[in-house]
């Protein structure tokens, strides 16, 4: 038991836990409807296409989540402006602006030269650095994401089913479609002082793909996927402190492992229930 309990007696990594646990409750919500609507590429777009505004937040002196937040909302806002105006499909405009926010960011990294051990953090994510603000910051984050999926839950069912038929049941798709960005910019953003702009996507996406075995309802899934969430914040911590290795890598490792392991464990059982000898 020490080996579990001792490293969470350090209030730094308390905060981690915290933190970790209201991001991975936030991740695993929003990536519920992103795994459902078959966004991945948004995530992982978007982590990227922080980067500039993350850079550009530390050299200027600013909070570095006020530079992710602009530089992730003004994606959003191109990904959608080049897909009505510039008639390109949603992955296409994606791929461009992610291809050109991660290039800006890495130029303004390159020409900064001061500030390696940042550019790390902003890659990686410093989880262990967690401050008591950044805990308030991430629980009205996460109250906020919870509450505006609730609330839009309805039209975004209809959406994930159907974009036609939530247009016919007068659920404004494109409204839906649009608050969907909106909670992934967050859960993102929210997300980057834990696991960094590269790994969000790891906490975004392997814990609803873990649920996803498991659950046939979204609600079901959704809590599921915070349960994995939750437990690769744990064991991701746990293997930082005993290992020495990177905690935001770690969690996001953690978590693409327990994706894995589930889709093995729910392998062998379908593969045992098909073989299983029935008697009249």
């Amino acid at each position: 038991m020490p080996l579990i309990t001792d490293p969470f007696a350090m209030e730094f990594v308390q905060r981690a836990l915290l933190g970790g646990c209201l991001v991975a409750v936030l991740c695993g919500v929003v990536g519920t409807w992103v795994v459902a609507r078959g966004m991945a590429f948004l995530g992982e777009a978007l982590g990227h296409g922080m980067l500039p505004g993350v850079a550009l937040a530390t050299l200027l002196g600013v909070p570095v989540l006020l530079g992710a937040g602009v530089s992730a909302v003004a994606m959003s806002l191109g990904i959608g402006a080049l897909q009505r105006r510039g008639r390109l499909s949603y992955d296409t405009s994606i791929g461009m602006l992610f291809v050109a926010m991660l290039a800006a960011g890495v130029i303004v990294i390159s020409h900064s030269g001061s500030f390696a051990t940042d550019a790390t953090a902003i890659l990686f994510g410093d989880i262990l650095a967690i401050s008591a603000g950044d805990l308030i910051l991430l629980t009205w984050a996460t109250g906020v994401g919870l509450a505006v999926a609730a609330a839009a839950h309805r039209s975004l069912v209809a959406l994930a089913i159907d974009g036609r038929v939530a247009a016919v049941l007068g659920l404004r798709p494109r409204i839906a479609q649009a608050v969907l960005v909106g909670l992934v910019t967050l859960a993102v953003v929210a997300s980057y002082q834990a696991v960094g702009s590269l790994l969000v996507v790891g906490l975004l996406i392997a814990p609803a793909v873990a649920a996803s075995h498991w659950a046939r309802r979204l609600p079901s899934a959704m809590v599921l996927a915070c349960a994995f969430g939750i437990a690769a914040v744990v064991l991701g911590l746990l293997l930082s402190w005993h290992a020495g290795t990177a905690a935001g890598a770690s969690i996001a490792l953690t978590a693409v492992l327990l994706a894995g392991a589930s889709w093995a464990v729910h392998a062998v059982r379908a593969r045992a229930g098909a073989t299983r000898p029935t008697y009249a």
